[in-house]
Parts: structure tokens; C-alpha cells; sequence
């Protein structure tokens, strides 16, 4: 019999994040124990809103995390879209169809609101066990099982490992050996903004875009409508490893000095910002070796344009735990789980290339995108809110 058959032994997850602890209840769900590895002292999410679009909320919803995510997430009104340079409405999507149309609604939520309500759906499980400052460093296949060690100089034996651990994953660096992330040349900084201090005229229950030459912003309402989200996307050569550092407000105001007053206004209320640099890979056909798999950033890092990075993890936490429960093998699971991923993940990972490129459009293009985005409708993004996993 398969190791994992007897479903005695846990399957070790790397990275406590999204995607690890998405994986550790899509296993909980088909009756299989998990030990989540998190390198840090805490789960913790860095970082301030994401966007929930009706197949990451019906992910959750096949995840048990529906009734916790519920009560923090914002539902908002419309997907609008502004010319940054010109102030001019461009267009809107209106959402209050969405339930309607692909049977889940499109939400906002806060990064640590939407890791804490999976947290707290996997605590509630006894099939998970979840440990932290426990980083992963190495792991050994011997056929049978996957020797883990960490930094910490713990070790443990387990019938799988998968990686969760992110873009700068080390288990992909070992399994698959393919070097840094592509280095988009996208800057994007991210911070909150208390309510009240957002003007009334941009106090909006939408999630909102301005689109600029090499730039865009976009504002949200989260908690409530207690903060709101900003986000501001430029292009740059300016390029620090990691995800986490504070940004540059000089930066920041000469990238956007071109904008309309709205965009600069919002910029201006902020005083401090975080800083991540943008990057993705090359679409892949496969991440498994043996006993040892990827999952979301770890095996198809994309850029946030289309809001899909949760998304993915997900949709491959669901995928996985189904493979396994239809494979003679752990080996046969992992094989077959990429190919069925790798056409989606990828249309996503070329896509979100394509759109970072359409809202950054200046000149003839700039008004040829706001033409063609006038005629989207939902039929336009059924491709990608249409799918089904589980």
C-alpha cells in the first residue's frame, strides 16, 4: 500500500501562508492530516487588500472558509476604471449581477483578515497541525517517503511535501533548480488610508482604477469601510530582492507627477509606504518531482494585474487534494495535478503580463484601451471566473 493510502502520516506543508494553509484544508476535506511549516514566529500576511473574484470565493466556499471570510470581506459596488491623466470615467462593471452570474460575489478583503479566517478554519480542524519558526531548508526523496529538514535543525519524515513557501521558494530552488524570478520592472507600493481621510468624492464602495502612462493607482474600502486600500504601480529599474521594504515617497510623487489631481491627492495623504518589486516565471508545464510538488507562487508566480495570485493557490490547493484521492500514488497525484493546472495558470501568468502593459498605455493606445474597455461585459471574464475544481 502507498504511504499516504493509510492516511496516518501527514503531508508536510511548506509555507503557512494562502496557499499552504488553502492545501492543508482541501486535504482536511478529503479525510488526509497535514503539518503546516511557517518560517516565520506567526502567521502573519504582509501586505494590505486583495481582491476575491467569484473563483477564489467559491474556492473558499470548497475550503469551509466561506462563513469566516464572509463577515470581514467588502462587497463592492461596481469595478471602475478612470483615465489618470484626464480624470475621465472610462467605465464600470456593475457587480450586483455577479452572484447571479458565476455564482459567487467579487470581494475585498485585507490580506491578514483573509489569512487569519483560514487560520482559524484550520485550527478548527483535527487534522491539521500547524507549527511555526520552522523553515524549511532541504528535503531528501528516498522513493518512499521525504526526509524534511529545517534551519532550526528539526527534521521530519513524511509521505509528501509540498511548497508553498512563495516566489523565492526553497523547496522549488531544490527541486526544480531554475534560477531567480523574472524582474517585471513594475514597482508597486501598498498601504492603508483611515476612512475619514479619504475625500468624500473618492469615498467609494467600489473598487477603483486610474490608469496612467507607466503608472496606475487603485483604491478600495476594506474592514468594513473602516480603511481603504491604495496601491500605486509604476515602471522602474529600482530593484531590492524581497517583498518588504519601505518605499520612496519621492519616487512615488515623480512617477505620478503627470496625474490628474484625484490621483494626487490620494498619493499625498500618505506618509509611509511598502515596497514590493513585481515578478513572475515563465509559464511551466510541470513543478512535481517524485514525491515532492509546488503549489500558487512557489509553482506560477504572476503579476497582480488581474488579482488572481490567492486565486491560483487555491484553485491548486482543491486541484491536489482531488489528484490524490483519484491516484494509485503519491507520485502518480503529483504527476497528474500540473497538467491539469498548467494551461490555466498559465493563460493567467500571460495575461496578467498583458494587462499590466493595457492600463499602462500612453499615447494612441491609451485611447484605444479606453474604447475597448468600454465594451467589456461579463461574458469578457468568464474565462477566468467560470472555473470549476472541485
Amino acid at each position: 500500500m502507498d504511504s499516504l493510502k493509510d492516511r496516518t502520516k501527514p503531508i508536510v506543508i511548506a509555507g503557512g501562508g494562502i496557499g499552504g494553509l488553502a492545501m492543508a484544508l482541501a486535504l482536511a476535506k478529503r479525510g488526509y492530516p497535514s503539518l503546516v511549516l511557517e518560517q516565520a514566529p506567526e502567521f502573519k500576511e504582509v501586505g494590505a487588500g486583495i481582491q476575491l473574484g467569484p473563483n477564489s470565493w467559491r474556492a473558499l466556499r470548497a475550503l469551509g472558509a466561506e462563513p469566516a471570510v464572509k463577515t470581514l470581506a467588502v462587497l463592492p459596488r461596481a469595478l471602475v476604471m478612470n483615465d489618470a491623466v484626464t480624470a475621465e470615467h472610462v467605465v464600470s462593471v456593475p457587480l450586483e449581477g455577479f452572484e447571479q452570474r458565476f455564482g459567487a460575489p467579487y470581494a475585498l478583503i485585507h490580506r491578514a483578515d483573509l489569512l487569519d479566517a483560514l487560520l482559524a478554519t484550520a485550527k478548527a480542524s483535527p487534522l491539521i497541525a500547524l507549527e511555526t519558526s520552522r523553515q524549511v531548508t532541504a528535503f531528501a526523496d528516498n522513493g518512499s517517503a521525504v526526509r524534511i529538514t529545517t534551519a532550526e535543525g528539526r527534521s521530519y519524515e513524511a509521505p509528501a511535501l509540498i511548497g508553498a513557501d512563495g516566489l523565492w521558494s526553497t523547496v522549488r530552488g531544490q527541486l526544480l533548480g531554475d534560477g531567480k524570478p523574472r524582474v517585471s520592472g513594475h514597482i508597486t507600493y501598498r498601504s492603508v488610508l483611515p476612512a475619514h481621510e479619504v475625500p468624500e468624492d473618492l469615498r467609494r464602495w467600489d473598487m477603483v482604477l486610474w490608469a496612467g502612462p507607466k503608472c496606475h493607482m487603485v483604491h478600495y474600502p476594506l474592514r468594513g469601510g473602516e480603511v481603504f486600500n491604495l496601491v500605486a504601480v509604476f515602471h522602474s529599474n529600482r530593484y531590492e530582492e524581497g517583498w518588504n521594504s519601505y518605499g520612496d515617497p519621492a519616487e512615488l510623487h515623480e512617477r505620478f507627477k503627470d496625474t490628474c489631481a484625484p490621483v494626487k491627492t490620494m498619493l499625498g495623504k500618505i506618509a509611509e509606504w511598502r515596497m514590493w518589486v513585481l515578478c513572475d516565471r515563465e509559464p511551466a508545464k510541470n513543478w512535481s518531482k517524485g514525491r515532492v510538488t509546488l503549489l500558487g507562487d512557489a509553482a506560477h508566480p504572476m503579476l497582480q494585474y488581474l488579482a488572481q495570485g490567492a486565486g491560483m493557490a487555491m484553485e491548486d490547493a482543491l486541484c491536489l487534494a482531488r489528484c490524490l484521492d483519484e491516484a494509485d500514488s503519491v507520485e502518480a497525484a503529483f504527476q497528474a495535478y500540473p497538467l491539469k493546472r498548467y494551461l490555466r495558470t498559465g493563460r493567467v501568468q500571460l495575461s496578467a503580463r498583458v494587462y499590466g502593459e493595457f492600463y499602462h498605455a500612453d499615447g494612441v493606445r491609451r485611447e484605444i484601451r479606453n474604447e475597448y474597455v468600454k465594451g467589456i461585459g461579463y461574458g469578457g471574464l468568464a474565462w477566468l471566473y467560470d472555473h470549476e475544481v472541485d
